[in-house]
Parts: structure tokens; sequence; C-alpha cells
């Protein structure tokens, strides 16, 4: 599965690698360090990711700012995006979900939680049927 992150914290990206480094399937990630430098990646003509990985709270274009460009883009919209956010604030999940997101999962501050949290969020893309874009 090929994985776009679009993060901006490289402890998180870290993270992110080191669970996939666990887990028995092959996942590839694209990196991007905001919301523009992921529309650059998906417009670039190269095959588009089976999945976004998505934070809220990025500079230069938010993650709902993000969303908003991704949602009216006639190809791009339909990406399964998934919220990967400390964010609990109720507006930006109710926002997100009005958008058109797959998922909002709260960053959790234990590791172990966090990686307990997306080997599950992998385990359900991989089985789950996704649009080939």
């Amino acid at each position: 599965m090929d994985i776009l992150l679009i993060e901006d914290d490289i402890i998180e990206v870290m993270k992110l690698e080191r669970t996939l480094s666990k887990v028995d399937t092959k996942h590839t990630i694209i990196k991007a360090n905001n919301g523009e430098e992921a529309l650059h990646i998906l417009k670039s003509g190269h095959k588009l990711p089976d999945i976004i990985l998505l934070d809220l709270n990025m500079p230069r274009l938010s993650g709902i700012e993000f969303l908003e460009i991704l949602k009216a883009d006639i190809v791009l919209q339909y990406l399964p995006t998934v919220i990967l956010t400390t964010s609990e604030n109720r507006a930006d999940l109710l926002k997100c979900y009005q958008l058109g997101i797959a998922g909002y999962v709260i960053k959790p501050l234990k590791y172990e939680d966090y990686e307990s949290k997306m080997k599950a969020l992998l385990q359900y893309w991989c089985i789950n049927q996704l649009v080939k874009a």
C-alpha cells in the first residue's frame, strides 16, 4: 500500500516508519511536510497513493484547507484520507467529516498506544477495497 503522510513533525514521521517496520505487509511512505508539498506530489502525474494520512496543524496550508482543495478535485476527491492529529476539538472533527474524510485518529502520547492504533488502521485499509484513481 502506498501511503502519503502529510506531517511536519519529524518525530511523528519516525514513529510511523518505526511502526511500519514491525508489520508483516509492505507499505511505501511518501512524505510531505505540509499541504502545499502534498498537492504538488499529488498533481505531479506520478502514481497516486492508496491512502492519505493527514495532520491538521501544519504551516502554510492547514489540514482542513488541504482537505477543501483535495475534495474539490474531480480525481483526488476519492483518495481515502485519515486524519492523524492531537486535536480533540469537536469543530475540527465535524468539519473534517463534512469534507469527506475516511477517519479521524487522535495521536496517543504513549508509543505503544500509537503503534496499536496504527497497526489496526493499516490492517483495515489493507483489506478494504480501494479506488485506484
